[in-house]
């Protein structure tokens, strides 16, 4: 029954306005029908949407390479491209198979584990995702108010504002979220091409400098051997050196999160979408190449070519080391050209990530109970990610180096969660070669991401507060709807349905009952203690309801009602749920609106502490039985004279 309800504000109509129309842009929303698996996008058109935010590292990569390693940035990049190719993109291969509908290496783990040990390793995985997203924007942001403060031609004018450059950027990302977010595709394809195009004439000019500079490549190798004594140890340090560079490992986990968007085969299913898989496949495998072939001759030129202190801070090449070559070899103008790609890419870069947080965190904290209601419409959480944003960016003073350990943590615990989920999947389907292989790749990158923590704390600071601060929203979410109505359907099987007809001739009574031996004297006993309790005449006959608790974690399921008949006498509806006064409530309710008649169940009262059967009905779904079913029905059902009744004696 309806209540009257006053319409809300215009503010908040607009605020909570749906979901969101962003499954027409970067990722389906979770709330969306699925696409059926032969529409989509051409692998090649998708991989520019992972491009924005892949491709875009190499606006800031070769700088940070170069003041981590100096003069061994290109062989401590080489050593990054051989990660790439032989240890995360298989991971990442595999992953596309074993999740082909955009869960990631997440689902994969989730669906390992259950109860709340499950529930709370996805919260803690969501934090670094939520690590990694957040500080794609700043960053992007970052790097991408460094592009034009250092811009010859503005540089005297915005030099002093970089702070609130980036404040900006980060603020008009959230404008466009508030907006609407349509068609990202198109919009990528076109910026990933032009700023490609415009790094591959950035590159052959470096290369063509460094060839006709015969000496450059001299004084490189002889400044190189004057500081390490043999190939091995040049090889040794940049092993060493190779967690700072993590950052070019970024984009594997965007490129299976857009997954739904590649055009599949005709005759694909959802069950197994065997085009879209290999779309994938050649989607990852072509970026990590051409990422790949950028990364190393971009550490090249900018190592050979650039004084080792312009990559300082302060630096002119700090922060966007091939906009330095760009300006100093073609000129003002091609090098303000490639600022402007740079910006945009970067900017665009922020987008993909937010898009990304936008549908991460709705795809999982709702089915767990965890979010509030109003965390399902994009307005509210856009202009939290925003403040966040901002938040992170005065904390890092809007500094690109500052941000690389909190970006490269995030970056490497997806990675070596996807590496470890793959090994087990691997394990699981008994191919040996595959495991050992994913084990030792599994174990690469666990020791490049405690390398990357020990040197660089901040990234796991950061990331241990997204990780409390998602656990604490989300139980108290949890606990804010623990009354809630949280069964999607009830259904009865045929025997149950005869006990419903039956006893709703006369006046309906449910005895619950909590299942011990289930012996005749269990439930003998039982309806003589409910008649003596609430003094009900002996010709009133019962049904027993008894639930059974199965993963309490769980906050929404179905409900399948069975019906059985015990010791040739006794009726008992049998019922599995992840909370026992959920259970009962719904199954009053729904006994309600099918016989037309108001049903009666009858408790016993709770022995124990009430608080603490009250925390064992949140965590383990039972406990305080009696009163929290009359508080779920009160949430349910405002109108007191259509509420089932509850009886404790």
């Amino acid at each position: 029954m309806a209540t009257t309800a006053h319409p809300p504000s215009r503010l908040r109509a607009w605020m909570l306005e749906g979901l969101s129309d962003m499954g027409k842009g970067v990722q389906q929303a979770p709330h969306a029908a699925p696409e059926p698996a032969h529409k989509g996008q051409r692998w090649w058109r998708v991989m520019c949407l992972t491009g924005v935010d892949y491709f875009s590292t190499l606006g800031y990569q070769p700088g940070i390479a170069a003041l981590a390693a100096g003069l061994l940035s290109p062989v401590a990049t080489l050593v990054l491209v051989l990660v790439t190719l032989a240890g995360a993109l298989p991971v990442y291969r595999r992953v596309a198979e074993e999740s082909p509908h955009g869960q990631g290496s997440i689902a994969m783990l989730e669906r390992l584990l259950s109860f709340w040990q499950g529930k709370l390793f996805a919260l803690t995985l969501l934090g670094f995702a939520a690590t990694d997203f957040l500080i794609t924007i700043t960053l992007s942001a970052a790097d991408a108010s460094t592009h034009l403060v250092e811009n010859p031609h503005l540089t005297s004018a915005l030099h002093s504002h970089q702070m609130l450059i980036t404040l900006f950027l980060v603020a008009l990302l959230g404008a466009v979220f508030l907006k609407g977010f349509l068609e990202a595709i198109g919009v990528a394809v076109t910026l990933v091409g032009v700023y490609l195009a415009l790094n591959v004439v950035v590159v052959f000019a470096g290369l063509w400098h460094v060839a006709t500079a015969g000496h450059v490549v001299a004084d490189w190798s002889s400044a190189l051997t004057a500081q390490h004594s043999s190939v091995f140890a040049m090889v040794g340090v940049a092993l060493l050196v190779f967690p700072k560079l993590a950052l070019g490992l970024s984009g594997f986990e965007t490129g299976v999160a857009v997954m739904p968007h590649v055009q599949g085969d005709p005759q694909d299913t959802e069950e197994r979408p065997t085009g879209r898989i290999r779309g994938t496949k050649k989607l990852l495998t072509t970026a990590a190449l051409i990422m790949s072939g950028f990364l190393i001759t971009t550490s090249f030129i900018t190592t050979l070519l650039i004084p080792a202190p312009e990559f300082q801070p302060g630096g002119k090449a700090n922060g966007r080391a091939l906009a330095y070559l760009a300006h100093h070899y073609l000129g003002n103008a091609f090098g303000t050209v490639y600022d402007v790609s740079t910006i945009a890419i970067l900017w665009f870069a922020g987008a993909s990530a937010m898009a990304g947080l936008l549908n991460l965190m709705p795809r999982y904290l709702p089915r767990y109970g965890m979010a509030p209601h109003w965390a399902g419409a994009v307005r509210p959480m856009v202009i939290v990610f925003t403040l966040i944003g901002f938040l992170v960016t005065w904390v890092f003073d809007a500094n690109v180096d500052k941000q690389g350990g909190a970006y490269a943590t995030g970056v490497l615990v997806l990675i070596s969660s996807a590496a470890i989920a793959v090994t087990i999947a691997a394990h699981r389907a008994c191919q040996r070669k595959w495991t050992v292989a994913f084990a030792m790749i599994s174990i690469v990158f666990l020791y490049t991401t405690v390398v990357n923590v020990i040197e660089r704390p901040d990234g796991v600071k950061i990331g241990a507060c997204f990780i409390v601060g998602i656990i604490l929203v989300s139980l108290l979410s949890r606990l804010a709807r623990a009354f809630e109505l949280r069964v999607t359907s009830v259904t009865l099987d045929p025997m149950a349905e005869r006990f419903v007809k039956d006893i709703a001739s006369r006046k309906i009574r449910f005895i619950a009952n909590k299942p011990g031996h289930r012996d005749k004297a269990e439930y003998r006993d039982k309806i003589e203690q409910i008649r003596a309790d609430n003094d009900i005449p002996e010709a009133e006959d019962f049904v027993f309801v008894e639930v059974t608790v199965t993963d309490p974690s769980e906050f929404e399921a179905g409900l399948t009602v069975r019906g059985e008949v015990l010791h040739d006498r006794y009726r008992v509806l049998t019922l599995e749920s992840s909370s026992v006064p959920n259970a009962l409530a719904a199954l009053l309710l729904h006994v309600r609106d099918t016989t037309g008649r108001i049903p009666h169940i009858y408790f016993e009262w709770t022995e124990g502490n009430p608080f603490r059967n009250f925390l064992r009905f949140f965590l383990f779904g039972q406990g305080e039985v009696a009163p929290v079913t009359r508080e779920v029905l009160r949430e349910a059902e405002p109108d007191r004279a259509r509420r089932p009744r509850v009886h404790t004696g």
